[in-house]
């Protein structure tokens, strides 16, 4: 019989990682030494732990683990869109591997064929400029359409503008959490996160069912996001900020890291600037990220030939043009129709629909979640038109 160096069930790669004091990095020297599955992993593991594996593997049905482990199992089997990815999964990202500590295992809800494109990360503050939004939007919106995946962390700000723009132009898009992928964070993402799931994105968490957000999730998360990519796209970051611990993240991790420049008078734009004076490639459309990559043999995509000329149309809107599916131009709630670049007050648009403010609120809250619209001082503008 053949020796086998590792779990080979997915029940197995769960109780793995339900084991306590065994870690990531552990786990990964583990099966880089390649011990025989169980005797090996055994003798190597803490003696708690080795403890609690053993019975679990030797008392089938019997034990907390076990509970725990089937449990989960049963959330696996209730939906044919949730999914454990293990590293004997087919669907298994490739390129965790060559992280230090890549996840024992992954979570997934939605769509495995999310994974299938090459991917790119964007990432930014939570409180973006509105240019700072529009920009990620964008940007997203084109790497999808150019046949792209689109990482982010559902966060507020850059990474929803993110998702959103991906959306748009029916690509896929990939959320990697801070929590369980079945808890709703932040909840003011509720719709962002339906419409991810009903258009064959994909949700990934390395923390089981039940988890809550918590701040140390979120440095761990980003080696996820970074990994998964070929390089990382940072869109308006403060000195002091996740999307530079992503940035460190995706160098550490021989990832192309790129960066929007912006005012010096805008503090959400000092990060991307430091950046670009410490190695990071300035970047304004999607021509710059492609060139970058390596050997282009990543993607298939069809981009335009050459740089346009002074004066010439945008190539940025001919490769979304070409690529994707027909966009949507407006969304369903005619109150978008009344707002403009100019920023409208709630008391005008009062007068001008006849509707009451609370109303209205809660209009502008739907519009302003799913990207049509934006609150600005003075009032409400459109956005993504």
């Amino acid at each position: 019989m053949t020796e086998t160096t590792q779990p080979d069930t997915p029940r197995q790669w769960l109780a793995l990682s339900m084991l306590p004091r065994v870690g990531a990095r552990r786990l990964m020297a583990l099966r880089q030494a390649a011990p025989v599955w169980p005797e090996g992993w055994l003798a190597r593991l803490p003696e708690e732990a080795a403890q609690m594996l053993r019975y679990y593997l030797q008392m089938p049905g019997q034990g907390a683990l076990h509970d725990r482990v089937e449990a989960a199992m049963a959330w696996l089997e209730h939906d044919e869109q949730h999914h454990l990815l293990t590293p004997c999964h087919p669907a298994w990202p490739a390129m965790l591997e060559e992280l230090p500590d890549p996840p024992p295992v992954l979570w997934a809800w939605g769509r495995l064929e999310a994974l299938s494109p090459p991917a790119l990360a964007v990432v930014g503050t939570r409180r973006p400029t509105r240019e700072g939004q529009d920009n990620a939007w964008r940007l997203a919106r084109d790497m999808a359409a150019a046949g792209y995946g689109v990482v982010s962390g559902l966060a507020l700000g850059v990474d929803g503008c993110a998702h959103h723009g991906a959306l748009e132009a029916r690509g896929a898009t990939i959320a990697v959490l801070g929590c369980g992928v079945d808890v709703l964070y932040p909840r003011t993402h509720a719709r962002l996160r339906q419409q991810l799931l009903a258009g064959g994105g994909l949700l990934l968490s390395e923390h089981p069912l039940g988890t809550r957000a918590h701040p140390q999730h979120f440095p761990r998360r980003n080696r996820i996001i970074t990994g998964l990519s070929l390089g990382v796209l940072v869109v308006e970051a403060a000195m002091a900020s996740g999307s530079l611990v992503s940035a460190r993240l995706a160098m550490e991790q021989n990832r192309e890291v790129f960066a929007l420049p912006g005012s010096l008078h805008n503090p959400q734009a000092r990060g991307c600037l430091w950046l670009i004076r410490e190695g990071a490639r300035l970047v304004t459309c999607l021509e710059d990220i492609v060139q970058e990559l390596p050997e282009r043999q990543w993607c298939g995509a069809t981009l335009a030939p050459a740089a346009p000329e002074p004066g010439a149309p945008d190539a940025i809107p001919s490769i979304a043009a070409t690529v994707a599916p027909p966009l949507e131009k407006s969304p369903e709630d005619p109150l978008w129709q009344w707002l403009d670049d100019t920023p409208v007050p709630v008391d005008a648009l009062v007068e001008r629909t006849g509707d009451s403010i609370t109303a209205l609120q809660s209009r502008l809250l739907m519009l302003e979640l799913d990207g049509w619209a934006a609150q600005v001082a003075g009032g409400w503008v459109r956005r993504l038109a």
